[in-house]
């Protein structure tokens, strides 16, 4: 891709900051705005209390900060990515189930590699790039053209292709197809045309249903990764079993099982590791009962047409 300018001058100032000071300066940028900016702060505090009930304030509010601080690093490591090889990458990051994912190219169908935005999620995708092949990772465009310059360059910078999600699925099949792996995030809210209703937290969250669609159309194998922050710092890459894609020949209903799966899966992680997980997310924002007054809306507007 092209290089910005303006991104190229913040790369080099930032990532000329050592790393230990650059995340000092992060974490504490975060903090401030974990207190001067109240809307993202409640919001994760109201999902954190909904998720679990068990949990008393105090518990509550420690994980609130923990997320901002997990936002603050990854925000600080993400100026160390273009100077990460595939020499170097082994003094930051540790890699737990390669074999499974060796396993899976051998099927020579491509892999689809789903996660969260959880730990450090651009490092995930820089992590696979340099110790097993460059991915291709979907992602939505950012409203500031200089932001999305800069993550577009250092998202690239390893080899992995971003894909705008908005033009992707000729790409996402040619990749699956070459046998290349297909990263997605599948763990924010949707809209109701574009995901299913699943359980997440035990409450219905609109999740897309691109991966399962895709799995059940490629029949690619799927494996799910994450990339875990440990205490000194460094980062386990975590790559999972693949997962079976239950086929009852019924679409709506397999559609419906195996994004509720692979949700499982998230949800899994983040209960064991919830300060490292975006909860400043509105993940249930969309409702079930948006779906129902639509559809709604849409009968009556057939009967109407009927009647006339």
């Amino acid at each position: 891709m092209k290089k910005s300018a303006t991104a190229d001058i913040i790369l080099r100032i930032f990532g000329a900051v050592p790393r230990k000071l650059r995340m000092s300066l992060f974490t504490g940028l975060f903090r401030l705005f974990y207190y001067l900016v109240p809307r993202q702060r409640l919001i994760a505090v109201h999902n954190l209390r909904s998720a679990f009930p068990e949990k008393s304030e105090e518990e509550i509010i420690a994980i609130a900060r923990g997320v901002y601080r997990t936002m603050g690093i990854v925000a600080a490591d993400f100026f160390e990515i273009p100077s990460l090889t595939r020499d170097n990458i082994g003094d930051l990051v540790k890699v737990e189930g390669l074999e499974n994912c060796e396993k899976a190219m051998g099927k020579n169908k491509g892999i689809l590699m789903f996660g969260a935005h959880f730990g450090n999620w651009e490092l995930e995708a820089v992590a696979v790039s340099l110790l097993i092949k460059p991915l291709v990772v979907i992602y939505r465009p950012l409203d500031s053209r200089i932001l999305d310059n800069l993550v577009l360059q250092v998202r690239s910078s390893t080899g992995n292709s971003p894909v705008p999600k908005e033009r992707a699925m000729r790409q996402m099949l040619k990749s699956l197809k070459n046998n290349e792996i297909l990263g997605i995030l599948i763990d924010q809210n949707v809209a109701w045309q574009e995901g299913v209703f699943v359980d997440f937290f035990e409450k219905p969250a609109c999740t897309t249903d691109g991966l399962a669609l895709l799995a059940l159309h490629t029949e690619a194998p799927v494996i799910p990764a994450y990339m875990l922050r440990l205490s000194d710092g460094k980062y386990r890459l975590v790559l999972g079993e693949e997962m079976e894609v239950i086929r009852t020949g019924e679409k709506t209903t397999d559609v419906l099982i195996n994004t509720q799966n692979f949700t499982k899966v998230i949800e899994e992680t983040v209960r064991r590791y919830p300060d490292q997980w975006l909860w400043v997310h509105q993940r249930w924002k969309t409702k079930p009962w948006q779906v129902t007054k639509k559809v709604q809306s849409a009968d009556h507007c057939e009967e109407s047409a009927e009647g006339r």
